[in-house]
């Protein structure tokens, strides 16, 4: 009889073992959560400062990469174009959170969003689609993917991206890169009505141009042995845990910014970090095992889901919150804007990618952080 009860236990002990990361979550959110306070006057240290920003940030990003494990499970299960879309809108979700929690906490930063929005963008369509057309392309001469699919993502991102960042700069140019509460409110409606629409294309009639070829093998098409509910508790249990520490991480951030005189764009590259470090190493574990079609899922659906998404979600919460947010770039950041979405454009417009166009993205990631730390 012993043997028989032994057998039922195996997948719960690894399971434990596997979700660990869990435990170290829910533990540093009690410990926050008691002795926050205590901890953060601890900041004025710069040793204590680094430990605890390492702390927070180790942990959100290890939760965040969980979430990524549990929505590629998902994945498997339920197939494309769902599992990329579970992804993007977790990793959407822990975005609007970061974001808020660091603009809510200290001082006015009404730059944040547009910062965040612009490395959110470098770093994905950049760095990497560079690194995953870079390694994809060192392993196999070409790699395909479904060029209606791309041409529908970019056919999006492009007019929502000017709208929301380029555009401002030329509505009122003597009180600077701002919409008004009127052009805001059009904004937010433009971005959500033609992101529902994509997402009717992408789940509906139009399915088919989000899935690999025919030809191609993929991964999903494997056995899953987990049930489907259990992805989706632990995913939506990372998701609670990331969402209360980022918030607490907004503590160390804001200081650092504001004691030490850090460049004000840094809180959005560390945001920016901390949301799209997951999906890019989902994106080029799939360029690797040449499923590229995943890969331009992933960072496509990300850079529209940031635009079509958070910036309504922020332009929300900043009119109920009072605090102010200014989209429109700066002139040499707006040139970096268009350059990568005239290069992607390029890039994606013949179904088939190689070495020299993950290379040119790379150039272009290296570019906008010299000009960061530059300007």
């Amino acid at each position: 009889m012993n043997p028989e009860m032994a057998v039922p236990q195996r997948p719960w002990r690894a399971l434990i073992r596997q979700e660990w990361l869990l435990a170290v979550s829910i533990v540093t959110s009690v410990v926050f959560e008691l002795f926050g306070g205590n901890l953060f006057r601890l900041l004025v240290n710069p040793i204590s400062l680094f430990v605890i920003f390492a702390w927070l940030f180790s942990v959100v990003l290890g939760s965040a990469l969980s979430v990524v494990r549990h929505a590629d499970n998902l994945a498997t299960q339920l197939g494309e174009p769902y599992g990329t879309l579970i992804l993007t809108l977790s990793i959407t979700s822990i975005e609007v959170m970061a974001i808020t929690a660091v603009m809510l906490h200290g001082e006015n930063n009404p730059t944040l969003v547009r910062d965040t929005l612009l490395a959110v963008v470098m770093i994905i369509l950049n760095g990497m689609v560079g690194l995953s057309l870079l390694v994809g392309g060192w392993r196999r001469h070409e790699q395909h993917h479904n060029l209606q699919g791309a041409n529908a993502y970019l056919g999006v991102i492009v007019p929502l991206a000017t709208l929301s960042m380029i555009m401002p700069d030329f509505t009122h140019p003597t009180n600077g890169p701002a919409y008004s509460t009127a052009q805001q409110t059009v904004l937010v409606f433009i971005s959500v009505g033609l992101y529902s629409v994509f997402l009717s294309l992408q789940t509906g009639r139009h399915r088919g141009f989000f899935i690999d070829d025919p030809g191609e093998t993929s991964d999903h098409a494997r056995p899953v042995e987990t049930p489907l509910w259990l992805p989706i508790i632990l995913l939506i249990a990372y998701m609670a845990s990331v969402v209360f520490l980022v918030e607490q991480l907004a503590a160390p951030i804001d200081y650092f910014i504001e004691t030490l005189h850090a460049p004000a764009a840094l809180g959005g590259v560390i945001m920016a970090i901390l949301v799209a470090t997951p999906e890019a190493i989902s994106a080029v574990r799939a360029s690797v095992a040449n499923h590229l079609q995943r890969s331009v899922n992933i960072f496509l659906g990300s850079v529209l889901s940031t635009i079509g998404l958070t910036v309504p979600a922020m332009l929300v919460i900043s009119h109920l919150s009072g605090h102010p947010v200014v989209l429109g770039l700066e002139r040499g950041d707006s040139v970096m804007l268009v350059l990568t979405l005239a290069v992607s454009i390029i890039t994606f417009a013949s179904g088939r990618t190689h070495l020299i166009q993950g290379a040119v993205h790379l150039v272009l990631f290296v570019a906008y952080f010299l000009l960061l730390f530059q300007g």
